[in-house]
């Protein structure tokens, strides 16, 4: 079976966070994965393209953010790119950290790893950051 690909731009709002959780969805649900799958997609998707809209793109609607969801029939690898300044992902306080337990920073990091099987954060050679999660059948 060949691979399958789509892309999917949106706009950096809160509005748009929506209309790329859903296609997603749709593209992963169209690819066989299971509902216990779909759930830890939406949810670790939902909160990496809120950080690239907020955080990275800071919510400059001139900017986008840029998706590609690709299906090789083993698993669904999800590339979400913004345009922002970036952030080393290192330096992001561990919210499981007694003395962290109270900060709002760090736990979208968590639920990504926790919801899908591969999570890894880049700086784009253009600008900007993307994460890549994959997302195992």
């Amino acid at each position: 079976m060949a691979e399958k690909q789509i892309k999917i731009s949106i706009q950096s709002t809160i509005e748009s966070i929506d209309t790329a959780v859903t296609q997603t969805v749709d593209f992963a649900k169209e690819n066989g994965f299971s509902d216990d799958a779909i759930f830890g997609i939406d949810m670790a998707v939902r909160e990496a393209v809120a950080n690239a809209v907020k955080h990275g793109n800071c919510l400059d609607d001139e900017k986008s953010v840029d998706i590609t969801l690709v299906d090789d029939t083993r698993s669904l690898e999800i590339t979400i790119r913004d345009y922002g300044k970036g952030f080393s992902v290192e330096k992001v306080p561990d919210p499981t950290n007694p003395e962290n337990l109270m900060k709002e920073n760090g736990r979208g990091i968590l639920f990504m790893q926790n919801f899908v099987d591969v999570v890894e954060w880049h700086n784009h050679p253009e600008g900007g950051m993307f994460v890549k999660m994959v997302k195992n059948k």
